[in-house]
């Protein structure tokens, strides 16, 4: 495995047969964010997506905890957030740079994303593991937005991935009430693809990923493309790009290797080409 620099202790990285594993590294503030933190996410997101030693990209976070959302305490202690420039329109414009770059960007990345939660994910925290393609749970981990109880809105995207995945009425309910949910709820509502117990998280997690990174990364580069689309786009787009992507992909190596393999009754080795 090798460590990767981030800049910053807030963030630790590695990078080990395509997996590269991000890790929020606050555990005595339960991961919540910090300016450094998401400078480094934004930073290590925008590597990786270009990096084609990387396979897939797994986010957790460090200790018995996901990621807590926004430092409130730090907050308190700031005021409003017009810093900088000192400008309501300011800080505005840096939270929209800011989300694009971290939760827009692990939902565009032309990669598949793992979240994997040992524990709580909140509010802003939330969003982050819902940009990702796919979620598992330790059982003992629990979800909630939080952000009503704090009074916020809602930051990262979370408003959009959650009325996705759960409709519009689900996500309004958990939204105004920030009731928290068990594992066992939020795999009954489609929020997490698997559970495990706590000690198991690290092993199922990283089985996970190996299988994706070992995968046809031209395929699900598309395959990802084609699905996003699918959340919002009409469906004439959709079958068009479909059938771009899927004619470009019988063009691959990864497809001819895969076509040989089913014939010789083997398990195909991609080579991302």
């Amino acid at each position: 495995m090798t460590e990767l620099e981030t800049g910053t202790q807030d963030l630790l990285a590695s990078l080990e047969d395509g997996v590269a594993v991000l890790t929020l590294n606050r555990p005595d503030a339960r991961n919540a964010m910090s300016a450094d933190m998401n400078g480094a996410l934004q930073q290590m997101l925008s590597d990786f997506e270009v990096n084609p030693d990387v396979k897939v990209i797994v986010l957790t976070g460090a200790g018995k905890g996901f990621c807590a959302g926004g430092d409130v305490k730090g907050m308190a202690s700031k005021g409003d957030g017009t810093v900088g420039d000192n400008t309501i329109d300011g800080a505005i414009h840096r939270q929209r740079l800011n989300q694009r770059a971290t939760s827009g960007k692990l939902f565009k990345m032309p990669k598949p994303t793992l979240a994997s939660l040992p524990g709580a994910a909140a509010g802003a925290g939330l969003s982050l593991a819902l940009a990702c393609d796919m979620r598992i749970m330790a059982s003992n981990a629990i979800l909630t937005t939080a952000f009503a109880k704090v009074g916020f809105s809602g930051d990262y995207g979370g408003t959009y991935f959650m009325t996705q995945l759960v409709g519009s009425a689900k996500a309004r309910e958990l939204y105004y009430l920030s009731d928290r949910l068990s594992a066992e709820e939020a795999l009954r509502l489609g929020l997490t693809n698997w559970l495990c117990e706590p000690e198991e998280l690290q092993e199922k997690t990283l089985e996970i990923a190996r299988r994706l990174a070992s995968g046809p990364t031209v395929a699900y580069r598309y395959m990802k493309e084609n699905l996003n689309r699918a959340m919002s786009g009409e469906v004439d787009e959709c079958l068009d790009l479909e059938a771009t992507h899927h004619v470009h992909c019988g063009q691959t190596e990864d497809h001819r290797e895969a076509a040989q393999a089913f014939v010789e009754k083997r398990e195909p080795v991609f080579k991302g080409r």
